[in-house]
């Protein structure tokens, strides 16, 4: 019986190069609030297995329509799928993908640590300095840092301050992000939809009259 042999260098090489191919990627969903479109929305991610690294839902520029930004780890192909798709939905106006050059994005987070440390430490102080992030409550207990800033920063912050052996709890927002283009795309797609309306309205009283 003929024995299968593999080269595990060339397997390694293979799911390397399949990880060096997805990349964090930002969706950007404009719909009008109706209920029940999130688990919608989410449903799109679950049936194809992909984590959503965060969800963050709120009003917009634009009276009736909310924000949707989402984030999640995966490639072009799949991103450019998962957008078309949540596109088709009925409530959702306009669904776009990003890249986090294509961005300007935010997150805040909270660092809770212990007071004892932070005293006894001088290098707890100096972490948060260096992060530009501040103390916003103190007690003898525990002290609570607060950070605004890009993903990464927040990120490093806490794995600095857990090498100190000082955090109790943290946690950050979902991301916030807006466009870096001088247009929202959402603007002009109301805009053209409104006009077309216009002209259908008009074009229906001028068969009215005749």
């Amino acid at each position: 019986m003929p024995l299968l042999l593999f080269d595990s260098t060339c397997l390694n090489l293979h799911f390397f190069s399949f990880d060096m191919d997805k990349k964090l990627y930002t969706i950007i969903v404009h719909s009008e609030n109706f209920a029940g479109l999130l688990n919608q929305v989410t449903a799109v991610f679950t049936r194809r297995q992909i984590n959503i690294e965060s969800l963050n839902v709120s009003a917009s520029s634009i009276k009736g329509v909310h924000k949707y930004t989402i984030t999640a780890w995966t490639d072009r192909n799949t991103i450019e799928k998962v957008t078309t798709q949540i596109s088709k939905k009925i409530d959702v106006l306009q669904a776009h993908y990003f890249t986090d050059d294509e961005i300007y994005q935010h997150e805040i987070a909270l660092y809770k640590i212990t007071t004892p440390t932070l005293e006894e430490k001088p290098e707890v102080s100096k972490v948060i300095r260096k992060y530009s992030a501040r103390i916003v409550e103190v007690n003898a207990v525990f002290s609570i840092v607060e950070k605004n800033g890009m993903s990464e920063e927040i990120t490093n912050l806490y794995e600095e301050l857990r090498a100190l052996d000082c955090v109790l709890q943290f946690v950050r927002s979902g991301r916030v992000a807006i466009t870096t283009s001088c247009i929202e795309r959402v603007n002009e797609y109301l805009a053209d939809r409104e006009a077309k309306y216009n002209r259908k309205r008009e074009k229906e009283q001028d068969n009215g009259q005749e």
